[in-house]
């Protein structure tokens, strides 16, 4: 079984926000009193530390500052945090470093400190332009706020992904294409539009709002995809458009089934060991107050088990349009595509995945029905 290292990129956890949106199951807890950023800060980079062990010689490719809302920190933390990454892992001259931020007024007065710390693309939550949809998301933000925010991210930083949801309660596809047309007039280079779902341990779980009926959904997917086409962004994930050689390259990395390491509370990694032939994935204590008392940070460890790395690369790579070069099944599993035969077989047969085989790519039919697709590869 050969195992390749591949690229390696870095995921940071800020575990606090304003408020709880009612859709949320991210690990985010909203702020009581007083964040602790300073004391976190410095266990972020003891975590790091430890984690150091795994870069096997490799460079950090990319950093994703993820949430929570990682914008309530400060840019000069940001300054800190990124010199002293840099300082104890190597990193790539032209990493990709992403910030998560709110649209709020608060916020938007950090945007240039947070540029010149060294952020280089800033993920905006706009979730809505419509002031009804917001109010219904539980947003603290509202629709001024978001235009200018988004406005003000385009001057500033020279890459902007906008978060963008559809399917929201009671949505008709005009209210969701006018949600587009004002993200597309700001002319951001990525957009991640995607569809409201409920999701367990949730307020909207507990208590469900009217959500558009299939029929509807369908529609704003169908006028919305089309209208993106014509933009000029081209999707290359179930959810991600961009202009071309605009895509996430930390998501990227993800999607490729890439390596990664996860520091900050509840924070995940998957990391690569050829020598042992081993995948395993790292997952840190959730809890703030848990991941700053506990010396070694780390909640849990296990390998993906040889028999569940097909379904585990399955679940990732045919997330992507084009999917991947049939090579990576061996370079990333250590599989070799000759032991997932029979299933690759049925999936292009059954016209679900395209039939090529130097490409691991679903068809038309397969990304429309891609559980279906993805059920085949299953233990």
């Amino acid at each position: 079984m050969t195992l390749q290292l591949p690229p390696l990129s870095l995921y940071v956890h800020i575990p606090w926000c304003v408020r709880k949106c009612p859709y949320c199951d991210f690990n985010s807890h909203a702020v009581r009193n007083e964040i602790p950023e300073q004391a976190y800060i410095e266990c972020l980079l003891e975590d790091l530390k430890q984690e150091a062990q795994w870069l096997q010689g490799r460079t950090i490719q990319s950093i994703f500052f993820g949430g929570g809302t990682p914008s309530l920190f400060s840019a000069d933390s940001y300054k800190k945090l990124l010199a002293d990454i840099h300082r104890i892992t190597p990193l790539a001259v032209d990493a990709e470093i992403t910030l998560e931020a709110n649209p709020g007024t608060f916020e938007q007065e950090k945007f240039r400190g947070f540029r010149e710390a060294g952020i280089n693309r800033l993920s905006l939550g706009i979730q809505s332009f419509s002031d009804h949809q917001l109010q219904a998301l539980g947003r603290i933000h509202n629709a001024e706020e978001a235009l200018h925010a988004a406005g003000l991210a385009r001057e500033i930083f020279p890459r902007l992904n906008l978060d963008l949801m559809h399917g929201l309660p009671d949505q008709n596809v005009e209210g969701a294409l006018a949600d587009l047309e004002q993200a597309l007039s700001i002319n951001p280079d990525h957009l991640s539009w995607y569809q409201l779902t409920i999701e367990p341990n949730t307020e909207f779980h507990a208590r469900p709002p009217q959500l558009p009926v299939d029929e509807t959904l369908w529609s704003i997917q169908e006028a919305g995809q089309a209208r993106l086409a014509d933009a000029g962004l081209q999707q290359y994930e179930i959810s991600a458009y961009s202009q071309p050689g605009q895509e996430a390259r930390h998501n990227l990395n993800y999607w490729q089934f890439g390596d990664y390491i996860g520091i900050g509370a509840g924070a995940h990694g998957k990391l690569t060991l050829p020598e042992e032939g081993r995948i395993i994935r790292r997952w840190k204590q959730k809890q703030p107050k848990a991941y700053m008392q506990t010396e070694t940070r780390l909640g849990g460890e296990s390998d993906i088990a040889t028999e569940d790395r097909a379904f585990e690369f399955m679940l990732n790579v045919l997330r992507l349009t084009e999917g991947v070069d049939a090579t990576l099944l061996t370079a990333r599993t250590g599989l070799e595509p000759e032991q997932i035969a029979e299933q690759l077989e049925t999936a292009r047969k059954r016209g679900l995945l395209l039939n090529n085989p130097e490409r691991l790519a679903p068809s038309q039919q397969g990304r429309l029905f891609l559980n279906d697709l993805l059920g085949l590869f299953l233990n």
